[in-house]
């Protein structure tokens, strides 16, 4: 007799056990379909952690555009990362800090680095290393700073985000690279590269609020659908120049934005001061 009907044989017999036979094994395989949920936000971080490693090889290695692509790549796996553990719910205190220590070296680490070697700014002697420890510093404050407190307005950022000021080193370097190819011979000067890097790192600390890409509902499938499609068309046509374009225009969106509203006496909408302090979601 195979097992199928030994089962049913079984069940004949004693429905009671049967039934709580059949109970346990729906427990262990929803146990087993929530381990797998739980950790697939932390392999998002950890690939988000392989990238910026590999950036940061790169860089020593004289491959500026690789690195950069790096960079690009863990943004995507840290954007993946929270919104797949908020939709899983399967936030944890632990995937906070390893996805804060992730973005350190992704964020933090390997942009400094690259803006380090690709725009030459050991020729700046101290002055040049220091601007680009300035950008990794303000980095990792931003991040411990967030790890705190995510904002005081709603639907803002407190200073400007890690990954979008690592992503604008990152395209400004596929940018440059993507003028050199159309013909353009010229050299960026050390002091603006430093002078850049330690704008936004800067910006980062600051109390500029940014807005936040957080408050997109992912749950209506054809809406999202239309913008990842209209996303995909723009980067497409010309990778270097669309993502360069959109770090700029996100950077310099949060002073102009804050300029306007104290002009304007517009204030944002404030957000409840916690009375206890809240893990808090991947940035």
């Amino acid at each position: 007799m195979s097992n199928e009907g030994k089962e049913e044989a079984e069940a004949v017999r004693d429905p009671v056990e049967s039934g709580r036979q059949r109970f346990r094994r729906r427990r262990r395989r929803a146990g087993q379909r929530r381990r797998g949920l739980f950790l697939l936000p932390h392999l998002l971080t950890t690939g988000n952690l392989f990238f910026g490693f590999f950036a940061i090889v790169q860089a020593f290695a004289g491959k500026p555009d690789q690195a950069a692509l790096g960079i690009i790549l863990a943004a995507v796996c840290d954007g993946l990362d929270g919104r797949v553990a908020r939709l899983a719910q399967t936030t944890s205190q632990f995937g906070v800090e390893y996805d804060s220590i992730a973005d350190t070296v992704s964020f933090g680490v390997a942009p400094a680095m690259l803006a380090f070697s690709a725009g030459n700014l050991q020729l700046l002697g101290r002055p040049g290393w220091v601007m680009a420890f300035l950008f990794m510093a303000c980095a990792a404050l931003r991040l411990a700073r967030f790890n705190v407190s995510q904002g005081r307005y709603k639907g803002r950022f407190e200073g400007m985000p890690s990954p979008a000021a690592a992503c604008t080193v990152a395209s400004t370097q596929w940018f440059v690279s993507f003028l050199h190819k159309q013909g353009f011979a010229f050299s960026t000067p050390e002091w603006m590269v430093a002078g850049g890097v330690a704008a936004l790192g800067l910006l980062m600390v600051s109390a500029i609020p940014y807005r936040s890409g957080k408050q997109m509902d992912l749950r209506q499938p054809f809406g999202t659908l239309v913008l990842v499609v209209v996303a995909l068309a723009l980067i497409a046509q010309e990778p270097s120049v669309t993502l360069f374009l959109i770090g700029v225009v996100y950077t310099f969106s949060g002073p102009v934005e804050w300029i306007w509203r104290r002009v304007k006496h517009k204030p944002l909408e404030k957000l409840p001061v916690p009375t206890t302090p809240e893990p808090t979601s991947q940035e």
